[in-house]
């Protein structure tokens, strides 16, 4: 599978001449083909893909609806975007602004013969889109995950320690399937669950909220869910928390849907947890885009002010956290479609008590 001609149609309808990818997550969407090392130039007309002699056969076997040539010292990337640069007459070069270094943009503008255009909205707003196949592969993902989340339920004890659980989970992940972690796991419990973006330590799973947020990659595609447990019984305070946390995620897949904007998605899950007196708790934003990258666009955050669009993928996690004390936080992976949206995530949201 690659974009190559989606791309070529949306370069024609834009104001440059030729679209330049260097990043790895970009090259692959519009290749179907992963590498540490590559570029590709597209045309309203014709692509060309670059890479070197560790590449060059895989490549050569893989990628199709563009031309693949190699690389060497005396032919480095420079001379063979040149070279398409003089053949195609490009005198606006797009190019990805955002994950082009300072350093990578002087070095391009001085060795290319062309002007560099900022334009990587051109794919970023493509990648927002999910073909049923694209979708396909999150939907596997999300499977592969949730069977590895399944199986470690078992090990969850006060004699495990959040690393050990972490590496456990890990080992699930490839046995299933999974080409690797799409992020490092976020197991964290007792007073560590406060902390959001928490890292698994040495020390046992203590009593209390026990939170997971994991996801693979395979395919390339990403999967990404978070599940608060309880070791023990929980207070009424935390079963309060917990069912905040879920009234506010359910807000927020109920105001999703085609043309709303991230603001309006955020603020349906924001203003149940601000009505029950926690606004204070809840820091981040309702939910990122996933796809080949674990976060992408589109954005369902306060400042999220663009419209979403139907074919988007994007993850629903709101959370309450105390410092100190306890965190919550519930995440699913949506399907946006013209009337509402698809909940991909089929692991069950009521509190797991162990």
């Amino acid at each position: 599978m690659n974009n190559f001609r989606k791309i070529m149609a949306a370069v024609a309808a834009a104001e440059i001449d030729a679209l330049m990818l260097e990043s790895p997550v970009n090259r692959q969407y519009a290749s179907g083909f992963d590498a540490s090392d590559g570029a590709a130039i597209i045309t309203a007309e014709k692509a060309w893909f670059f890479t070197d002699s560790r590449y060059i056969e895989a490549a050569e076997n893989t990628i199709t609806d563009a031309e693949v040539l190699m690389v060497t010292r005396e032919y480095p990337y420079s001379k063979r975007i040149n070279d398409v640069i003089a053949s195609e007459n490009i005198r606006k070069l797009g190019f990805e602004e955002y994950s082009t270094s300072y350093h990578a943009y002087e070095q391009w503008r001085e060795k290319l013969n062309a002007e560099l255009v900022p334009a990587q909205k051109i794919v970023t707003d493509l990648r927002a889109v999910k073909t049923a196949e694209e979708l396909s592969f999150l939907i596997d993902s999300q499977r592969t995950a949730e069977k590895s989340f399944n199986e470690i339920l078992p090990l969850i004890s006060t004699e495990i320690t959040e690393r050990e659980l972490a590496a456990e989970l890990l080992y699930r992940f490839q046995k299933n399937g999974a080409e690797d972690k799409s992020f490092d796991s976020i197991i964290v419990s007792g007073p560590h669950s406060s902390m959001p973006h928490g890292v698994p330590s040495d020390g046992k799973i203590g009593k209390g909220f026990l939170t997971i947020d994991f996801g693979v990659r395979k395919n390339g595609w990403c999967s990404d869910t978070t599940r608060t447990l309880c070791v023990g019984e929980p207070t009424d305070e935390m079963r309060k928390v917990y069912e905040i946390v879920l009234e506010a995620q359910l807000a927020g897949i109920a105001a999703a849907h085609e043309g709303a904007t991230g603001s309006d998605i955020d603020g349906a899950a924001r203003a149940v947890i601000e009505k029950a007196g926690y606004g204070e708790e809840f820091g981040h934003g309702f939910g990122h885009g996933v796809g080949l990258e674990v976060h992408e666009a589109p954005y369902a955050s306060p400042s999220g002010v663009d419209p979403i669009p139907a074919g988007a993928v994007i993850s629903a996690e709101p959370g309450i956290y105390l410092p100190g004390r306890f965190g919550v936080r519930i995440e699913d992976v949506i399907y946006i479609t013209e009337t509402g949206c698809v909940d991909i995530t089929e692991l069950p949201k009521e509190l797991i008590i162990l």
